[in-house]
């Protein structure tokens, strides 16, 4: 029988993410939150339906977090309004994906929710 092995930085992003989401499942049609986990790269999302065609969802990306193998450090990044990332400062790398969870949670710029 095979093993299905956890990874403990997914399972920190998928607690988090589903902190977020709103619990009724009507609001969820028109705002919910999802992840991308890729290798080293981390993209939380709101999903909303697009405003000329409600049928489509559209994701729009508020934080990115990368791993760099070499350093074994994240780094937390933000969008600004000209769509490019610009890394979080002055908060910029932790060794912990834990630490970068929280300061996203504390927002205290305003860059990811606002």
């Amino acid at each position: 029988m095979p093993t299905k092995i956890i990874d403990i930085n997914e399972a920190t992003i998928k607690n988090y993410v589903e902190s977020l989401r709103p619990e009724d499942l009507e609001i969820r049609k028109q705002v919910d939150i999802g992840y991308a986990y890729k290798a080293n790269i981390v993209s939380l999302y709101q999903i909303r339906p697009q405003w000329d065609k409600p049928e489509e969802k559209q994701h729009i990306e508020f934080a990115r977090i990368k791993y760099f193998k070499t350093t074994k450090i994240w780094k937390l990044y933000w969008m600004r309004a000209s769509g490019k990332w610009e890394l979080y400062k002055p908060f910029e790398e932790s060794t912990h994906l834990s630490e970068i969870i929280e300061v996203i949670k504390k927002d205290k710029h305003h860059c990811f929710f606002g």
